[in-house]
């Protein structure tokens, strides 16, 4: 019986050597998570000067006054009387709503007219002659759609309600009353009066916040109105509001021009919008700074965090970890630090810009952009910070790290 003999340059070649396992993207988490869950204060800490720097950055967002702007618009106009060349009070003609009707891009106007000598009040048995800071005016009944208010409880003034002793209350007097519902009286110009609605915020008109209303028909027969308006309101076609406010007080007051004040309420709120960006440009610029001194803060807690496990790390590579693993896992633990601060940011950010706004009766409007740039810059900058210090575990010798623990 032959035997074969297999040529030394046929021999079977050995088993290669085992490739190191992949690590799927649950298994990246874990391993990445490790140093945040073991060390909770260090990691709070070190996303702080992070979560500062989002917040800063996300609670300079001007959207509530964006916000505002689009919905009230700035087509409005009002008109008032000014002074006399003596310095005395004058009063705009009864006919200033018909006036400023026949210019042509007009496309709505009203009026409110104070009534002198009228307060009011919950009750008869208070003094009479405290306002209270609530004034008494009577309103036509096309105030509301001029305006662009609208009604948070009851019903607004109508062609039957304004004939009779109704009110229609101001959102601030309201409150001031400590009324809440409609069909409450009240003791209005030495009269018993019945209110029938609570207005929402006028945000172009505060003053209309701070009154009561009245018809313009109850107010001349029971409050002895004079029927000369106070304030003319108007809405003109965008495009057209600069021509209107040129000749609005010659048309009011065309004997005396000079005695009439036209005002645009709109520029208050761009006039505030300008006020916002240049507060926000600080607020970028501290939550940079914000954002540098919490970045340097996370890359330092990652290479203490390196130094520290060097046995962890000598370990897994003498278990089969490549230095890509290594690195990735220190990257993923930088990127969590980061990422934990940014969105801790964002809520404190959003907290107090929402807080803000519904202290200052403001539209609430999430700004989505400066949310999402607000975490993804959070991402990136751990990103940054951890990639020295992955690199320098990932370059750790298995033999050097156990040997030196």
């Amino acid at each position: 019986m032959s035997t074969t003999i297999t040529p030394p340059h046929q021999a079977t070649s050995p088993d290669p050597l085992p490739q190191p396992a992949r690590l799927r993207p649950g298994d990246v988490i874990r391993v990445g998570l490790v140093g945040v869950r073991g060390r909770p204060l260090r990691a709070c800490l070190s996303a702080l000067g992070i979560s500062i720097g989002i917040a800063a950055i996300t609670a300079g967002s001007q959207a509530q006054i964006n916000a505002q702007i689009s919905k009230v618009g700035t087509n409005l106009l009002t008109v008032t009387a000014g002074q006399d060349m003596f310095g005395g009070k004058t009063e705009l003609p009864l006919s200033s709503v018909d006036m400023v009707r026949r210019i042509g891009p007009v496309r709505s106007a009203s009026a409110v007219g104070a009534v002198s000598g009228a307060t009011v009040h919950r009750t008869d048995k208070t003094d009479q002659r405290d306002t209270g800071g609530i004034t008494v005016q009577a309103a036509r009944l096309d105030l509301l759609d001029t305006l662009g208010v609208t009604v948070a409880k009851g019903t607004w003034l109508n062609a039957a309600t304004a004939k009779y002793p109704a009110v229609a209350l101001g959102s601030v007097t309201a409150e001031r009353l400590g009324i809440h519902a409609p069909g409450t009286p009240v003791h209005l110009g030495g009269r018993w009066f019945t209110a029938v609605g609570i207005l929402d915020p006028a945000v172009l008109a505060p003053e209309i916040d701070r009154s009561a209303l009245v018809g313009w028909d109850a107010a001349a027969t029971k409050l002895s109105f004079g029927r000369h308006p106070t304030t003319v309101y108007e809405r003109s076609a965008e495009e057209a509001v600069t021509d209107v406010q040129a000749v609005l007080a010659q048309t009011v007051n065309p004997e005396h021009p000079d005695q009439v004040s036209v005002s645009r309420p709109s520029d208050a709120l761009t006039t505030a919008l300008a006020v916002k960006n240049t507060f926000q440009l600080m607020f970028l610029g501290l939550g940079a700074v914000a954002l540098l001194v919490g970045g340097i803060g996370v890359a330092n807690t990652m290479v203490i965090s390196v130094l520290e496990r060097r046995a962890e790390i000598g370990l897994r590579r003498a278990l089969g970890a490549g230095r890509g693993q290594i690195r990735l896992q220190f990257l993923t633990e930088s990127v969590t630090l980061s990422a934990l601060g940014g969105v801790s940011g964002v809520v404190l950010g959003l907290t107090v810009s929402f807080g803000w706004a519904l202290n200052q009766n403001w539209p609430l409007a999430l700004p989505a952009l400066p949310v999402l740039a607000g975490v993804a810059t959070a991402m990136v900058i751990g990103a940054l910070a951890g990639l020295y210090p992955a690199g320098r575990a990932a370059r750790t010798s298995p033999a050097e790290a156990l040997a030196s623990h």
